[in-house]
């Protein structure tokens, strides 16, 4: 797929066939949020797969009982590394480009997956308490969104959007 054609194709989508996501394509989503840009380099985060079932239900709880999340077969769990980002920006990476570099690495996997004929969703809602339960996270780290990725169980028509003179503010 051409850029713009993902970007245009791309929805939230939740609900997933039932059909695992197959291993060379969750590789090549993980390579391409790999690539991300991130404040300095250090990539300061973490991602934890989720295919376990039991896990997967748990991460839903988590989630205010966003069922989705335990229907797709994958769960991508994006941590901001605030330590990490320490290193070399001190209190701004902690609490600003871990967690930027966390989510540029959720969006570019969220591409990834359409380019892919995957469907994902992006969830945002959640007890960071029972996430780090749900993947046994080390201290440290922040969760800062879920990635549900799949096969579509649905099709979905196009979501409006602002329009563009509401957005972009051109200074003369």
């Amino acid at each position: 797929m051409e850029f713009f054609d993902v970007v245009q194709s791309r929805h939230s989508i939740r609900s997933f066939v039932d059909k695992p996501v197959e291993p060379e394509k969750l590789r090549q989503l993980l390579e391409t949020a790999n690539r991300a840009p991130s404040a300095g380099n250090l990539q300061a985060y973490e991602i934890y797969v989720v295919c376990d079932p039991e896990r997967r239900a748990a991460l839903a709880r988590a989630s205010l009982g966003q069922g989705y999340v335990a229907s797709a077969p994958v769960a991508l769990v994006f941590c901001a590394n605030p330590n990490r980002s320490a290193t070399r920006y001190g209190e701004r990476g902690v609490r600003l480009y871990a967690v930027q570099d966390a989510t540029i690495a959720c969006t570019y996997a969220m591409l990834a997956a359409t380019a892919l004929g995957l469907a994902s969703v992006w969830i945002g809602a959640f007890s960071d308490q029972q996430v780090w339960q749900a993947i046994g996270s080390p201290e440290g780290l922040e969760p800062v969104a879920i990635l549900s990725v799949g096969y579509p169980g649905e099709e979905r028509e196009p979501s409006r959007r602002r329009p563009l003179d509401t957005i972009a503010h051109y200074l003369d």
